[in-house]
């Protein structure tokens, strides 16, 4: 069915009278056909874009504030209890955006828009975030104090306590150079996350506008009590009272425990604060970084000389060059024998790094390695440094040390192949990330013991006159 449409004495082309184009023509009496024809072209997309915006959500929670992940992976559960459905998986690193809190657990919202909720101590915030990639970045320029393997699985943590989030595993066997040192107090677990705590500080307009609305209502008043029962309720009853029957009590005859080892007694708060961790930064092959105990790293120094540590730790150690006979090298079967340096620390968890330095030389006459220098009773701190002159054929190394006043030098000696002598002593201030001074453990370090004993002192002075006589 057709129609000519004539509007103002001018008439138009004849056009299919659709319902709809009737409609529009109706409507708008001044459109051209042409432009009618190009409206009805564009109509599905308009209707497209009607459909997508009615079925979008118009109750979409709004976020209240915004994390990072933690762990290397993290499954969001779709409710709080611990054997709900999982309903997304995140990685290190990936952004979340916080929809609620309820105590230690956050609820968060991927950026592909999947919901669920997860431990808020497994959660980085913004400023942890960025805290984490700085000591990453400032932990690539650091020199490496030597090799260290790990002979059992290792958790490698965003910051040097057992609390913080674990975004890395280094498997057994695995390889990692150490680059720092820090010694916390292992104390006990926040109760709110730092990822909660963040947001409590900082309400979102819906949760004032909601305490706003309960601030207004009164509470109810306090139940009133039952009314107490009459005087004569015995008779009222129509009893009399009872006298309460006798019970026989047997004899319990009750024989004594042996006697056996005490229980430990539960510490404190306050005591357990004063328990010290020693964590190291390590940094491995594949550039990640981060902090783990320092107990279960072992230095990967040939055993030949690592059976000199004479029950020490080994904190860091260096090859000093190849081993030479009267400024030759020694040709034989094998790889070549090195001359080592290291440092050592007694047990327990100092604040320091190393209290003794001590260079070995290999005999090659005798087939064993010997000491070439030695010096203890140190307070030393990272970063030891070595650097070889090839055209001298010495080498130099270095290492920072705290005096009884509390100031710093970095003592410098050079190695000529059998013997250290001292070249430098000048006064120098430690890293940020080994100055002490910012760590709140001045209660915790108060608690440890003088560094060496009068025993130990008097037994190093006899023995340093021993060698001297008996040379």
């Amino acid at each position: 069915m057709t129609k000519s449409i004539v509007r103002r004495g001018t008439l138009h082309s004849t056009v299919a009278t659709a319902p709809l184009f009737r409609v529009a023509t109706l409507v708008v009496g001044r459109v051209s056909p042409s432009l009618m024809r190009r409206l009805i072209l564009q109509l599905p997309l308009l209707l497209s874009c009607l459909i997508c915006v009615s079925c979008t959500s118009p109750d979409r929670e709004t976020g209240i504030g915004e994390a990072y992940v933690g762990p290397a992976t993290l499954n969001l559960r779709q409710e709080l209890a611990p054997k709900s459905p999982v309903s997304a998986t995140v990685r290190h690193g990936d952004h979340l955006e916080i929809l609620a809190t309820r105590r230690r657990f956050v609820k968060v919202r991927t950026n592909d828009d999947k919901l669920g909720w997860v431990d808020g101590y497994q959660l980085l915030t913004p400023q942890q975030m960025a805290d984490l990639r700085e000591l990453a970045a400032l932990a690539q320029k650091l020199p490496s104090q030597g090799a260290a393997t790990v002979y059992d699985v290792l958790n490698m943590h965003t910051e040097p306590t057992r609390q913080a989030p674990s975004f890395y595993q280094i498997q057994e066997k695995g390889v990692v150079e150490v680059v720092g040192h820090k010694v916390t107090a292992k104390g006990m677990a926040a109760t709110t996350p730092p990822v909660a705590a963040s947001i409590k500080a900082a309400p979102s307009a819906a949760q004032r506008k909601r305490a706003g609305k309960h601030s207004k209502k009164l509470a109810p008043p306090p139940m009133p009590l039952p009314p107490k029962p009459p005087s004569n309720w015995i008779d009222l009853s129509g009893g009399k009272k009872m006298e309460p029957v006798p019970v026989p009590v047997a004899t319990v005859v009750v024989k004594p425990k042996p006697p056996g080892l005490p229980m430990r007694p539960k510490l404190t708060d306050e005591e357990k604060a004063l328990i010290l961790e020693d964590w190291s930064l390590v940094r491995t092959l594949d550039g990640r970084v981060g902090w783990v105990l320092t107990r279960p790293l072992v230095m990967s120094v040939p055993d030949e000389v690592a059976q000199y540590a004479e029950g020490h730790r080994i904190t860091s150690y260096f090859s000093l060059g190849e081993a030479r006979e009267r400024g030759e090298r020694i040709e034989r079967e094998g790889p070549p024998k090195q001359n080592w340096l290291w440092t050592t620390s007694k047990k327990g968890v100092k604040p320091f790094e190393f209290d003794a330095v001590r260079a070995f030389v290999y005999n090659t006459r005798r087939h064993r390695y010997e000491t070439a220098f030695s010096e203890k009773g140190l307070t030393g701190f990272y970063p030891v440094e070595v650097a070889r002159d090839e055209s001298r054929a010495v080498t130099r190394f270095s290492f920072i040390i705290q005096d009884d006043e509390g100031k710093y030098f970095r003592k410098t000696y050079e190695f000529t192949g059998h013997n250290a002598r001292s070249l430098s002593r000048e006064p120098v201030q430690l890293p940020d990330l080994k100055d002490l001074r910012k760590e709140p453990l001045n209660l915790a370090l108060a608690q440890i013991a003088p560094q060496t004993s009068w025993y130990d002192r008097t037994k190093d002075a006899m023995g340093r006159q021993w060698k001297q006589w008996f040379k």
